[in-house]
């Protein structure tokens, strides 16, 4: 039997029953479109989540109080724990591949402006934040740099907290109290958007002396580091460690950089999308089981077809290799259809909800093709290895 034979005899094997074929075709189709979409849906989380993560840049280090792991270290120790100051931050600051300290305090609590009053997010920071934290001002300034322990009672607005206070009147030399104190408004943020469904338009921005002061408390909640691009993390650590060790004396502190965020993030994240995929995978396993079902009953109705093969000819390689191409090409025909309804689906969700990225990856598509042919290639081989280990005589006796 040629090849060009065998190509027409498995078509013709799957046109001649088209409804059969059809709804075979259809159960893969669901099962790679479910991967299609789900997995589309989980690489677009994963991304969202890491650009959210990395719009601040991949070269901060974070210092927060206290030690993330346990040493063994008798009760009485806790008392001597040091709280992260400000004079911890202005220390760091002499290391030399250091850009810029961000040191934090945040709280909530309410803004107010003649007889308008909005409870927002208050953060406490240095005037390193626009270059640390990569936010610009779109109008006026930035905190000034003087000294950040008796810095005066000056506000930078987001720009959301401008919009609902100030609507179109120009906030800049206006009075407002933050806390039941009043603050002079020195600039505006740009736009930064949400982090997570954290919204950064809606904050201000004072001293962070001042903002210990109103939420009282003695230490800062975070020290962030900006070191220069190209030097390693570990480097800048060290040196900061071997600082913060020398005036607290003992390691009574973190750091956390954007690296080791991103690869927990990853890690994480890369579980979810495999998770998805595998929901969508079980509708793959049972469109599997709908060939291998629709071709044990096609060797059942086709088992005289068989014989006549075998008695003009066809040995049993060719007719195991006609039955699996038949598999073969019900379960890529319902690939590419699966394919088409997933990517299809994929790019209407994100039309329809931009809150909900979607990213179809050109491998997973790939992937999900091969994967259906192979399906059909493992669904296919029992029916077809039972035809053609039929007896020819005992076959054409059938009819």
């Amino acid at each position: 039997m040629r090849f060009t034979d065998a190509v027409r005899l498995s078509q013709s094997g799957v046109f001649s029953q088209r409804m059969r074929s059809f709804l075979t075709a259809l159960g893969i189709a669901v099962g790679i479109a479910s991967v299609v979409l789900l997995t589309s849906i989980g690489e677009g989380i994963h991304q969202f989540v890491l650009s959210e993560f990395t719009q601040f840049g991949t070269n901060i280090i974070g210092i927060s109080p206290g030690v993330t792991t346990t040493h063994g270290a008798p009760g009485a120790m806790i008392s001597n724990v040091r709280p992260l100051t400000i004079d911890d931050a202005l220390a760091l600051e002499e290391i030399p591949e250091v850009l810029g300290v961000v040191p934090l305090v945040q709280g909530n609590g309410p803004v107010e402006h003649k007889e308008k009053t909005r409870r927002t997010y208050i953060f406490g920071v240095s005037h390193r934040v626009p270059e640390v934290w990569q936010m610009r001002v779109a109008g006026g300034r930035f905190l000034p740099d003087e000294d950040p322990r008796s810095a005066r009672a000056f506000v930078v607005l987001g720009s959301r907290v401008r919009d609902e206070l100030f609507k179109s009147e120009n906030p800049l030399g206006k009075p407002v109290r933050i806390g039941g104190e009043r603050y002079r408004v020195i600039g505006i943020m740009e736009s930064k958007g949400q982090m997570l469904g954290f919204d950064l338009d809606d904050a201000v921005y004072i001293p962070v002396a001042r903002a210990l002061a109103m939420f009282n408390r003695e230490s800062l909640m975070e020290i962030d580091l900006l070191y220069q691009k190209g030097i390693p993390a570990d480097q800048v650590i060290r040196k900061a460690r071997a600082i913060l060790t020398g005036r607290h004396g003992i390691v009574d502190f973190t750091f956390t950089t954007q690296e080791d965020m991103l690869d927990v993030l990853g890690s994480v994240l890369n579980v979810l999308t495999l998770a998805v995929g595998a929901l969508g995978g079980i509708s793959l396993f049972v469109g599997g089981i709908g060939i291998l079902t629709i071709m044990t009953i096609a060797v059942q109705e086709r088992t005289a077809e068989i014989g006549l093969l075998r008695a003009i000819g066809a040995g049993r390689t060719q007719i195991l290799a006609l039955f699996i191409g038949e598999a073969m090409t019900l379960s890529s025909m319902g690939g590419l259809a699966g394919l088409i309804l997933g990517m299809g689906g994929a790019f209407i969700l994100d039309f329809a909800i931009p809150s909900l990225p979607t990213h179809t990856p050109i491998l997973y598509v790939f992937l999900a093709e091969v994967l259906a042919i192979f399906i059909g290639l493992v669904s296919g081989v029992v029916p077809a290895w039972r035809a053609s280990r039929l007896d020819p005589v005992e076959a054409l006796r059938s009819e």
